[in-house]
């Protein structure tokens, strides 16, 4: 059982349509980083990260000149030992920086490198709760116009959705109140419909839109306000009277730790590509099981659907504007609002290295 080869990748994908949200303005497209990881006896793992076009670079370059050195010759199958390692190899200048991106693609080629060895999912090899889980469409069209987002909306439910997530954080709080009410109406009352403002508040701001948004019965009100600020977190669900959900930004198991000992969100949200990976995605469900508190996801939803899959907290899948559904031979499914984890050995996704190629930096 040893790693013999590691290959690393960066690729830069123009997105189809510019998308907008209220923190990254317009977005063109989004840096891919992958990695590959085989074993002697030929199997292979893949992870992968993404950036939303700033840092690709470096962690590429971490990835190749810090951590595959460290990788050849390492037994596999021994994941945290691995996790651990590289931590504290990158500690000092990394911590939950770029480094935490490089280590969470490794981590995650680990995992489905283990499940090809012993030929299980990962939804079984993690512990295996339910493969069917919930999915609501994360639209990021802060900027479409109402027709364009109520268009949107249909195309989604067409496909399946039968929840779904709308951006809000526009420069006056009356626009994003008559966009929801629009798509209240448009859903009908008993529909599940969350809102996301990617850490464009004041967390005085924040609770008085919270407010202006509580007629409206959404499931969760997202990001309202800049990671870092734990106790404003509390300061708006508390305040606020909307069910708060937070934590794609947040990088260590300490920074989750922290928002969940303060009371900070209804909702915990890791993303399994910048959090640690794999590893550190389960020890977060598990602090949120013993708070009785639920976990969504954020982005890479085709890993995901795996790890929400395998815990009893679970709540929705996030399925992101940001898909890879272009680049996966067998890309992931909605029927009836529910996406199932595949029963194919790891993640069980690959890639169309051949369609990936012409978007390839290094």
């Amino acid at each position: 059982m040893t790693i013999k080869k590691v290959e690393v990748g960066h690729y830069s994908i123009p997105l189809p349509v510019v998308l907008s949200d209220s923190m990254h303005g317009d977005m063109y497209g989004f840096e891919l980083m992958t990695v590959r990881v085989s074993d002697v006896e030929g199997r292979e793992g893949l992870g992968y990260t993404y950036t939303l076009g700033a840092g690709a670079r470096a962690i590429h370059s971490v990835m190749e000149a810090d951590m595959v050195p460290f990788l050849l010759g390492r037994d596999e199958t021994r994941i945290e030992e691995i996790w651990q390692s590289l931590w504290w190899k990158l500690h000092y200048a990394g911590r939950g920086g770029l480094a935490i991106h490089a280590l969470s693609a490794i981590d995650v080629a680990l995992w489905d490198l283990l499940g090809k060895r012993t030929d299980l999912p990962l939804w079984r090899l993690l512990g295996g709760s339910n493969p069917e889980v919930k999915a609501y469409a994360g639209g990021i069209d802060l900027m479409f116009t109402l027709d364009e987002l109520l268009a949107q909306t249909e195309k989604n439910l067409s496909k399946g959705f039968r929840a779904i997530k709308m951006k809000v954080g526009r420069d006056n709080l009356y626009e994003d109140v008559e966009r929801i009410g629009a798509m209240r109406s448009h859903l009908g009352v008993n529909f599940p419909l969350m809102v996301d403002a990617n850490m464009r508040w004041t967390v005085d701001e924040a609770i008085r839109a919270a407010r202006a948004f509580r007629k409206f019965d959404l499931v969760w009100l997202e990001e309202p306000t800049i990671p870092e600020d734990f106790l404003g977190h509390k300061r708006i669900l508390s305040e606020g009277g909307v069910p708060v959900s937070a934590g794609e930004n947040l990088h260590t198991l300490f920074d989750f730790q922290h928002m969940l000992e303060v009371n900070g969100v209804s909702y915990i949200e890791p993303d399994v590509s910048n959090c640690g990976g794999v590893t550190v995605w389960m020890k977060v469900a598990k602090l949120a099981e013993a708070r009785n508190l639920p976990v969504t996801s954020h982005g890479v939803h085709d890993i995901h659907v795996h790890l929400l899959g395998a815990i009893p907290n679970a709540s929705y899948l996030e399925v992101h504007g940001f898909g890879l559904e272009r680049f996966i031979l067998e890309p992931l499914t909605i029927e009836n609002g529910y996406a199932t984890a595949n029963e194919r050995s790891g993640h069980g996704i690959r890639f169309d290295w051949k369609a990936l190629e012409q978007y390839r930096v290094s």
